[in-house]
């Protein structure tokens, strides 16, 4: 009932917002070309602000290709609508210092429009492998890791997706894949087959949940995960290939991460690395000892505008970030979220190669 709830209320919340949003572009669009309202108007507004909820709505009860399409669809136009606001607003500012003729103007919104998103929904379909280098305290001799994060699998990223991720982690071939959170995107019913994939990497796999698991219901989520060779990391800690692996849930409870490593006896000795969706309380992480954190959550913004919104939301938004002798990786996300679409971000495997105190 709690998920039902929650789910309720974002799509309330959503909609009222979706609905603001599409009016100002049909009636800024129909302003630029000189339409007047009438009843096709009103239905394709109303067909456009109702799409995405009718679409979530159905696949949540009903998923078959012709769901998968809608869905999609419906999940490309919010992509799509937040880039003609942006190019409707520009032009409006623009307009109170210089006249440009509305056609011409709206020509020019329409094209750039068509063509960012074709980008972005292009650009999303690719699997980026980014190296990088972070020093670990406490580490003898180096390793090499993987961070996945944000991967949303549900509607439109499917066991298809997982088994390319895997396919291309093991051409890595990490000694440990970290997954920070949000594996499910919650727009779908869960399947055990889905995941299936995981069991074919060749490397111990530890996974802490993130906001998407705890809104889809944890106990539905490790229902469809219990046939997987991965270790779930709930508030936690563990030993593997000699680094101290902790797991902090996403957790709507106040000081939720203090609570937890308060409690964990951790050997600030010997090297560890702490799973955390949110990347948020670096300096407690410090304080404990720990070497490193791994979080995801921002997806990098995933599309402009919305890497400037994220950024004043999250100032830790994307890479590496320090406090004293710990660092931060915060993941841009290995699927997307909402929109298939990606602009100033690429979907992310990160393989992070550990410096250990003798390579120095």
């Amino acid at each position: 009932m709690r998920t039902i709830l929650r789910f309720a209320g974002f799509m309330s919340v959503f909609f009222f917002g979706f609905l603001v949003v599409n009016y100002c572009i049909f009636y800024g669009i129909a302003s630029l070309f000189s339409i007047q309202p009438g009843y096709i108007f009103y239905s394709l507004l109303i067909l456009a602000v109702i799409s995405y909820p009718v679409a979530a709505t159905i696949e949540r009860v009903i998923s078959n290709t012709t769901t998968r399409i809608f869905y999609s669809g419906a999940s490309a136009w919010m992509g799509i609508s937040f880039y003609l606001l942006t190019f409707i607003v520009i032009y409006w500012l623009i307009s109170l210092v210089f006249k440009i003729p509305g056609e011409i103007a709206g020509i020019i919104i329409v094209a750039l429009t068509t063509v960012l998103s074709a980008y972005s929904l292009i650009n999303s379909l690719y699997l980026n492998v980014k190296e990088i280098e972070i020093p670990l305290k406490h580490l003898k001799g180096n390793m090499k890791v993987v961070q996945l994060s944000d991967i949303h699998i549900g509607s439109i990223r499917n066991s298809s997706y997982m088994e390319r991720i895997v396919s291309k982690t093991n051409e890595i071939n990490p000694e440990i894949v970290f997954i920070t959170g949000d594996m499910v995107d919650g727009s779908a019913r869960l399947h055990t087959n889905t995941f299936g994939a995981i069991n074919k990497l060749n490397a111990p796999v530890f996974f802490i949940t993130g906001n998407h698991e705890t809104y889809e219901g944890l106990d539905e989520v490790f229902r469809v995960l219990r046939n997987t060779d991965m270790r779930v990391l709930r508030d936690e800690m563990v030993v593997c290939n000699g680094i101290q692996i902790i797991g902090v849930e996403y957790s709507f409870e106040y000081n939720h991460m203090e609570n937890v490593l308060s409690k964990l006896k951790i050997n600030t000795e010997k090297p560890s690395i702490m799973l955390y969706h949110l990347p948020q309380e670096l300096k407690t992480v410090a304080n404990s000892g720990i070497g490193l954190q791994l979080s995801g959550h921002t997806h990098a913004g995933q599309m402009f505008p919305f890497n400037y919104l994220v950024r004043i939301m999250f100032p830790l938004f994307n890479g590496i970030y320090k406090y004293e002798g710990t660092y931060l990786h915060v993941s841009p996300g290995t699927g997307t979220w909402g929109p298939p679409m990606r602009l100033g971000s690429r979907c992310e495997i990160t393989v992070i190669n550990l410096k250990g105190e003798i390579s120095k």
